[in-house]
């Protein structure tokens, strides 16, 4: 079994091995050690990378194959939920409060009382939220947050890293609205990175890690229409639903 690739704290912020020369087991894995400095998290994105550990564990990164990825056009609405998107009683934002989303992300579930979001985490991507490249949309019933995505952006690509929910749907609501207003600013790819039933049940698919790569790599290169600010038939209840 080929060793893992450390990576000293101090070096480079590019000194990541190729993404596919990854491990077969544990699926994905790829090296340890580094930081988590923007310049470094942004580099690994752009790469194929992400980094996911336990508070008992080192840094850890990771490019799986195959990749799990959703389409606008593949987001799967069944008729109940079709009929929420017609008609909800939230209104949605983007960027209006990113830590709130990712806290809300890191807070114990009744399924997984663990987190991976840990703090270093939460600091490293609020980093990345005041540069510019970490987003997040909100779900508000009046002035309460009831659920959210948050990710990252680099070209025009978005790689989605967690949402949660706090009232039915509205998690799927938060996906939705966002893969919306994304296609409209000329985003061409939506990562979820890893597979669970949960995405599934919402139109996503696998690719191989080498298709990721090559279409991650075109998206990268392309910058989108993207102000940041949630289209006004989106910030509400929509009329229509394709």
């Amino acid at each position: 079994m080929p060793s893992l690739v450390w990576i000293p704290e101090d070096s480079p912020a590019d000194s990541f091995p190729p993404a596919n020369t990854a491990l077969e087991q544990p699926n994905g894995l790829l090296c340890a050690g580094g930081d988590l400095s923007a310049p470094r998290l942004l580099h690994a994105y752009r790469q194929g990378i992400f980094p996911w550990y336990g508070d008992d564990e080192p840094l850890l990164w990771w490019s799986p194959d195959p990749r799990t990825l959703i389409d606008t056009e593949s987001f799967h609405v069944s008729r109940s939920m079709q009929r929420f998107l017609n008609k909800h009683p939230y209104t949605l934002s983007i960027d209006r409060d990113f830590m709130a989303v990712i806290n809300a992300c890191a807070a114990p579930r009744a399924t997984s009382p663990g987190t991976w979001i840990t703090p270093e985490m939460r600091e490293a991507y609020s980093a990345l939220h005041y540069h510019g490249y970490a987003h997040s949309l909100e779900v508000w019933e009046g002035n309460e947050l009831v659920g959210g995505i948050y990710g990252i952006a680099v070209g025009a690509a978005f790689c989605g890293e967690s949402m949660f929910s706090r009232r039915s749907n509205t998690s799927k609501l938060a996906l939705w609205t966002l893969l919306q207003q994304l296609q409209r600013w000329g985003f061409t790819l939506f990562d979820c990175q890893l597979w669970n039933d949960h995405l599934a049940s919402l139109g996503a698919y696998e690719t191989s890690r080498h298709d990721y790569l090559a279409r991650l790599n075109s998206a990268t290169q392309v910058t989108p229409n993207a102000n940041w600010q949630l289209d006004t038939d989106l910030m509400h209840n929509q009329s229509h639903v394709g």
